[in-house]
């Protein structure tokens, strides 16, 4: 169903999702677009937009039922749907993104960890184990997971991705500072926090 909204809306679905779960009580109820998109600082005609994605329609005069909203983003996100992640890369970036409970609003679980420091293997980070990178492939077959994170050295990343690829994950998270290239099929999405800073930096 994703595949037919643009990459952008998308992005954007999240977003309408945190804000509409922020709201609470009964004179919240009911919720337009146009309330939305002056909260959020976006033009009411894109906001309708993209919510028209989704399965929740509005109602004249009173805009959409909040709840039913928010229950048709989570829907088209696959919020419901339990997604087993595993994590490449336990270094500062990594340990946090072990301890982050927010992946869980989302329904996706870290459910192993794995790094190549002998320090590491064998311990528990935010109660998830630290398996070998070598043990990978057999990770990937244990738990099954759908997704992967990767929090690695640069110089290490590729071989990471081709590893993940070659076990069977369909989507990685890269936050290495590098591009990643795969098989056609599998989604990569990179993130380089530093240089999103450097963007930010330079527009002030």
């Amino acid at each position: 169903m994703t595949r037919d909204i643009p990459e952008i809306s998308l992005q954007r679905l999240p977003v309408y999702l945190n804000y509409l779960k922020s709201l609470s009580g009964d004179e919240n109820k009911y919720i337009s677009s146009g309330a939305i998109a002056v909260a959020l600082g976006m033009g009411e005609v894109l906001v309708r937009k993209d919510l028209a994605y989704t399965s929740s329609a509005g109602r004249p005069k009173v805009g959409y039922v909040r709840t039913e909203l928010i229950a048709a983003i989570e829907e088209y996100l696959g919020c419901n749907a339990k997604k087993n992640a595993v994590l490449v890369g336990v270094g500062g970036l990594g340990r946090a993104l072990l301890g982050y409970g927010g992946f869980a609003n989302y329904g996706t679980d870290i459910v192993e960890a794995f790094d190549n420091d002998p320090a590491k293997i064998g311990t528990q980070v935010s109660g998830k184990k630290v398996y070998a990178v070598e043990e990978l492939g057999a990770g990937i077959v244990r738990c099954n997971p759908t997704l992967a994170i990767v929090a690695v050295p640069a110089a290490a990343a590729q071989s990471v991705c081709d590893m993940l690829v070659k076990a069977g994950v369909k989507g990685i998270l890269n936050f290495a500072p590098v591009q990643l290239k795969a098989e056609q099929g599998v989604v990569v999405r990179n993130i380089d926090v530093a240089a999103n800073l450097a963007i930010i930096a330079s527009m002030l």
